[in-house]
């Protein structure tokens, strides 16, 4: 009699214990789907900051022409003012071009920083979907492995009833 009462309490624990590991399975699958989701809305908020920072690159880009074609003006007009023109003097000529190569230069660094920035932050919202599918993945694989303890558990605690009886 004793032996019929343990054997059916050992086959509701197996049961029990299979229950809950198919739970844990679950658990780990939602989680990974939790942080896809998590990673993907990261990766769009990054996609977001990279295009915002590439239009910052263009605006500054622009600025420094603006800036290049005000004070070249400015210079111009002084320069005429005291009778020299850019075109027959040539220090003032080579005065101008110098000023040209630095705001070229200028903009050439600010560009390439840009296309830096840029460039890092595309690669880190790929990192970011990737985590997230890997953690999707092993959300899954969890809960695949889940069941097949949970299937060992109850061949286990079957096996041991089937002793018992």
């Amino acid at each position: 009699m004793f032996n019929i009462f343990f054997g059916i309490l050992g086959l509701l624990g197996a049961a029990a214990a299979a229950k809950s590991q198919r739970e844990a399975g679950k658990q780990a699958a939602i989680e990974g789907e939790e942080k896809k989701k998590a990673s993907e809305l990261n990766a769009y908020n990054m996609e977001t900051d990279r295009i915002l920072s590439k239009t910052e690159a263009m605006q500054r880009h622009n600025d420094r022409l603006e800036l290049f074609r005000s004070n070249l003006s400015a210079n111009i007009a002084a320069f005429s003012k005291m009778n020299r023109d850019p075109k027959l003097d040539r220090s003032v000529a080579a005065f101008l071009e110098n000023q040209r190569l630095i705001a070229t230069d200028d903009t050439r660094r600010s560009d390439f920083m840009g296309w830096a920035e840029e460039s890092r932050r595309a690669t880190e919202a790929l990192v970011m979907k990737a985590e997230g599918r890997a953690a999707q993945r092993a959300g899954y694989a969890a809960e695949r492995a889940s069941r097949a303890t949970a299937f060992s558990t109850m061949v286990s605690g079957l096996t041991s009833f089937v002793k018992v009886m």
